[in-house]
């Protein structure tokens, strides 16, 4: 449940059963000059904090409609990709004149609900999300609330959410397809979030390249719970101890090529002399690894940029709100040396 907005001086004295002039007052410093009893007032203070209501940041706002805050929720401010997109949008919004709350929801959904109600609380005009799982009720009662709202990387197509997102099926399609190209064919893939839309259709794109290039399917080779470098360790622990392991690996995160970097490096083996691999999602440091990664792309300063400009659009023309708006940009197949051409037979 959304927790009572208090979104202006008037719903904080309705909720009190005092009068706005009476809250003012007591907002203002001037209880005792107004000869206001110290309980009223304590009653006042008791109340802003509790919803969270912030009389001298937002007053320029009440008169103007708008806080000029926007507020960000991400799963994991240590995954490189969200702090790179929240580093793109905190940017984006300085420059368009917008402050910004930032909140890590540390892949859990119930701290999730909690700071969307926080950012509500604050007032803030708009809010920009990474979702976790494959629950979107509350952010679709939220923005059907009227709140305006933009999903990033992650959105669902069960219900009406503006979203910016990567073309994660053809992300896919081309990582296995440059892996099947080298000779390949027995390409694990270590997934993360099962249900979370991007995981759904990189791994779509992975069967696909199986399909068109007429390469049976092994779905024991799909595995894996999480976009984490503990699930990537783990998963390539377990491949790379069976009798018959896979040649290649695409990894559908960094964080989980992390894991699979640490648990190579651990069992002695080599990339890409005894697996090649390729990690869904370019970060600064894949260039510079003792063998440069080859990586599929994803344009994560321009995902930032069009979320707050979208946002922006919505709450200074209302007549937006409501208009279809999903997008979907672009990946790029990045191609260095940790991935080798495959002759033998295993």
């Amino acid at each position: 449940m959304i927790k009572k907005e208090v979104k202006n001086i008037r719903d904080l004295a309705n909720i009190l059963g005092l009068s706005i002039t009476t809250v003012s007052r007591v907002l203002n410093g001037k209880a005792k000059s107004y000869r206001i009893s110290s309980e009223t007032e304590q009653r006042v203070l008791l109340a802003v904090k509790k919803y969270n209501y912030m009389p001298n940041k937002l007053a320029r706002g009440l008169k103007m409609e708008k806080t000029e805050t926007l507020g960000l929720i991400i799963p994991d401010i240590a995954n490189p990709f969200f702090s790179y997109i929240a580093k793109s949008i905190a940017s984006e919004a300085r420059i368009k004149g917008y402050s910004l709350i930032l909140c890590d929801s540390e892949e859990n959904q119930s701290i999730e609900n909690e700071l969307i109600n926080l950012l509500i609380s604050h007032q803030v005009d708009g809010i920009i999300i990474a979702p976790v799982g494959n629950n979107f009720e509350l952010l679709n009662q939220v923005h059907q609330s009227g709140v305006h709202l933009v999903v990033v990387d992650r959105y669902s197509p069960d219900f009406m959410l503006p979203y910016i997102t990567s073309d994660n099926y053809q992300g896919g399609l081309d990582a296995v397809n440059y892996l099947i190209s080298m000779g390949h064919t027995k390409i694990a893939c270590i997934q993360g979030i099962p249900e979370s839309q991007p995981n759904r259709e990189r791994v779509n794109g992975y069967i696909r390249a199986h399909e068109i290039n007429h390469i049976p399917l092994d779905r024991d080779y799909i595995l894996g719970e999480s976009f984490s470098v503990e699930n990537g360790y783990k998963q390539t622990r377990i491949l790379y101890s069976e009798d018959d392991p896979p040649t290649a690996i695409f990894a559908l995160s960094n964080q989980i090529s992390l894991g699979v970097l640490m648990a190579i490096n651990e069992m002695g083996l080599n990339i890409p002399h005894d697996v090649s691999l390729i990690s869904y999602d370019e970060q600064p440091y894949s260039a510079h690894l003792g063998t440069p990664l080859t990586t599929i792309e994803q344009k994560k300063k321009e995902m930032g940029q069009l979320a707050v400009n979208y946002l922006i659009k919505n709450i200074d023309n209302e007549e937006l709100k409501g208009k279809p708006f999903n997008i979907k940009l672009k990946t790029s197949l990045i191609i260095r040396s940790s991935v080798k051409q495959f002759m033998g037979v295993v």
